[in-house]
């Protein structure tokens, strides 16, 4: 059936404007929830501008029947097959459809030989931890908390416990350790 079809197409540059609103309206709703109403959209424009721009990053839109339902930042290292899912996101109103399952399934086919796939997500937001952890496989390997911060992000200046996060990994396939 196309309507259960999910599928993904490179992000244009010209899309990005919408792509980080989309994402920011997504991200807030549990934000909101767990702090009350936001100063500034979160992620700032400034991050998802360096998001966007990394090196090895892969800006992708999350279509369902064609239509734009969400999107994922990826950044893959076509050397060592780690990769990492750096946002990902399903637009307000499109949530509880099956789509993040597909479009993350989706992702995966995209990048067959990644070894490892990594990703975080904020400890409040247990939607999240529960799509990882219980839909996707991944594996909570770490939790990043004012006593142990994340050794790959800067403080973002937040109250801490949104600098709270949980780390996950999803192996895809071992690694080849042998020794010549």
């Amino acid at each position: 059936m196309t309507e259960d079809l999910v599928t993904l197409a490179p992000a244009r540059p010209d899309d990005y404007t919408v792509f980080k609103r989309e994402l920011q309206d997504a991200f807030a709703v549990a934000v909101v929830a767990e702090s009350g109403p936001l100063d500034e959209p979160i992620p700032s424009d400034a991050d998802l501008d360096e998001s966007l721009s990394a090196p090895g990053s892969v800006v992708l839109r999350i279509l369902s029947a064609g239509r734009k339902v969400g999107g994922a930042v990826v950044t893959i290292d076509h050397e060592t097959g780690h990769n990492a899912l750096d946002l990902f996101y399903i637009n307000v109103g499109e949530e509880g459809q099956g789509l993040g399952i597909k479009a993350w399934q989706a992702i995966e086919q995209r990048y067959p030989e990644t070894v490892v796939w990594r990703t975080h997500t904020p400890y409040f937001e247990k939607r999240n931890i529960h799509f990882y952890v219980n839909k996707c496989g991944f594996k909570i390997v770490a939790f990043y908390n004012r006593l142990r911060p994340d050794p790959h992000r800067p403080p973002s200046g937040e109250p801490p416990e949104l600098d709270e996060a949980f780390a996950f990994e999803k192996i895809m396939r071992p690694e080849n350790r042998s020794e010549g």
